[in-house]
């Protein structure tokens, strides 16, 4: 995997935040990153609508890390913020313009939060979808570092089968899993597609 750091030392793992999107895409990225890292989840996704899959996303992901071990940030619930960046963009297909904004928006505020509680390096599992494109997920994730001053570990989570990983994983957990990305834009995309 790329930008993976390597270590010499087997006891000391460099301490990871890792935005989260949902508990069945951490699945397979955690069981990834905990061989050479000390992960802690992050979940910030003022995107989903409406709340109430925004909590049931939240609960998966809380489910995981309750069975992992694994410590779980809750960011703020800002979907007037999220609105705000996809203002103007409603009728950008999805994986166009909006979705970039969103994607910079999340990975931003995960850099911000990992500098500010001492982390040495942050990620996103967003890039193991098939429905994202994970160049332009690493773009966004190379220019928060940038702006914040934190480094970005930048992987494609989806090579190696790591999707289908992912749901076997959530299955065999009887995690929820969305239909959606996540966005109400998204969800109306599904429907028309129906």
């Amino acid at each position: 995997m790329d930008g993976l750091i390597p270590h010499s030392d087997q006891h000391y793992k460099q301490s990871l935040l890792l935005h989260a999107c949902c508990g069945p895409c951490a699945t397979y990225v955690i069981e990834l990153l905990s061989h050479d890292y000390q992960v802690t989840t992050y979940f910030y996704n003022p995107n989903i609508q409406p709340e109430e899959e925004y909590l049931k996303r939240l609960g998966a992901l809380e489910q995981y890390c309750l069975i992992k071990g694994i410590t779980l940030l809750k960011g703020a619930y800002e979907c007037n913020r999220w609105e705000k960046v996809a203002a103007g963009f409603q009728d950008e297909p999805e994986g166009g313009k909006r979705c970039e904004r969103c994607f910079s928006l999340r990975l931003e505020e995960t850099a911000r939060c990992a500098r500010e509680n001492g982390f040495a390096i942050f990620a996103t599992t967003l890039t193991i979808s098939p429905h994202k494109n994970a160049a332009a997920i690493n773009k966004a994730g190379h220019a928060a570092a940038k702006k914040i001053g934190m480094p970005f570990l930048e992987a494609d989570f989806k090579k190696g089968d790591g999707y289908r990983k992912s749901c076997e994983l959530s299955r065999s957990l009887g995690l929820y899993r969305q239909r959606y990305c996540g966005c109400l834009y998204s969800k109306n995309v599904k429907k028309v597609k129906r």
